[in-house]
């Protein structure tokens, strides 16, 4: 069996959920779209069932699946619905839904349903990218609300810029969304992990957590986050062939990486078709046998190199963490110019294992 193995610690996701509402200081949704960040959505939301709040995925393929896989908790489309049919699926799965257009408004207003929807109705604070603008928003509530189609809205936004705390966005997003939804009736939702972690102001009556979940914190390096994550995914691997290399002598694709002195390269079963990011070549760190190293050369389809030379003991069978608990995975996406969700939802082919 190829050697690469994504082990899934579920102890740890429920210990990031934990964390992550105790922040928040009320219900918060563990946001498991994208088959939970790369880690696998059922077994997530499954190991998190008796803790959480409820769910949030991107669309109604999504929940259907964690319906089919016995989760019975409320469960967000974030995304809404796609056409009108689509919300004969909602009430057939109980699932509430995300309205952010005048399109996805007139479906609701022209449906029939059984019992009324819950809606998490979308303002437009800041990011600019869906949503009511907010001189819109409390026209589309009051025609939700008169319809007698909807028995409950919360009202949520998302903000673009929370990440990055020494910026003033967020408070203008707060603002905006409070200027017109402190008027109006329901539950709030505007937190992301983000927000949960540095701007106590956009606590809500319903918080979502996403990439925290998964032991990655969206802050910039250095940042106090205030909460203790915990790793969910390890990625590791195996080398399995070493040779010798002198001064002068190139390894890999496009002679990338020249060896300066005598190198040892060891050579593991990794490569981007598994979900490496091919930019995280030359720099970026591993952890062989747990002492941290380096890769070497350009990291390839099925395979990359890594400087061994510092590691007499290690050889083949050694084992490399590609991230996890000695190599953090911002550290990796940071190498290739990317974020850690990236690198996480990307993660194939690996061996999944389930602690």
């Amino acid at each position: 069996m190829r050697p690469l193995i994504a082990s899934i610690r579920l102890d740890k996701l429920r210990h990031n959920y934990l964390q992550a509402k105790q922040q928040a200081g009320g219900p918060t949704l563990a946001v498991i779209k994208a088959n939970a960040y790369g880690h696998g959505a059922v077994r997530c939301a499954q190991a998190l069932a008796d803790v959480a709040d409820g769910f949030a995925v991107a669309c109604l393929e999504e929940a259907i699946q964690l319906r089919e896989g016995g989760v019975t908790l409320p469960i967000v489309l974030l995304e809404g619905v796609f056409e009108a049919a689509e919300l004969a699926d909602v009430e057939q799965h109980d699932l509430w839904f995300v309205v952010q257009s005048q399109q996805q408004l007139e479906m609701v207003l022209q449906a029939n349903p059984a019992k009324p929807y819950t809606v998490w109705l979308k303002m437009d604070s800041g990011m600019h990218r869906a949503g009511f603008f907010p001189q819109d928003y409390a026209a589309a509530h009051c025609k939700l609300m008169a319809s007698g189609k909807v028995g409950k809205i919360v009202k949520m936004s998302h903000f673009a810029r929370a990440d990055e705390p020494q910026l003033s966005a967020t408070h203008a997003q707060l603002e905006a969304f409070d200027s017109v939804c402190r008027y109006l009736s329901g539950e709030e939702s505007i937190a992301n992990s983000a927000g949960i972690l540095c701007h106590e102001r956009s606590h809500r009556q319903w918080n979502r957590a996403g990439i925290m979940l998964y032991g990655a914190s969206p802050l910039p390096a250095g940042f106090d986050q205030g909460a203790a994550l915990q790793p969910v995914m390890r990625l590791s691997t195996r080398v399995f062939g070493v040779r010798e290399l002198a001064a002068g002598e190139p390894v890999g694709y496009g002679a990338s990486f020249v060896a300066e002195r005598p190198t040892r390269v060891g050579l593991i079963a990794c490569g981007y078709a598994d979900g490496y990011p091919r930019l995280a070549s030359t720099g970026s760190p591993v952890a062989i046998d747990g002492v941290r190293s380096r890769v070497i050369g350009r990291v390839s389809m099925d395979m990359m190199t890594v400087d061994l030379t510092d590691l007499p003991q290690a050889g083949i069978g050694s084992e490399v963490e590609l991230w996890g608990d000695t190599i953090h995975i911002n550290e990796v996406a940071a190498q290739a110019g990317t974020i850690s969700y990236e690198v996480l939802c990307n993660v194939k082919r690996a061996h999944f294992s389930y602690d």
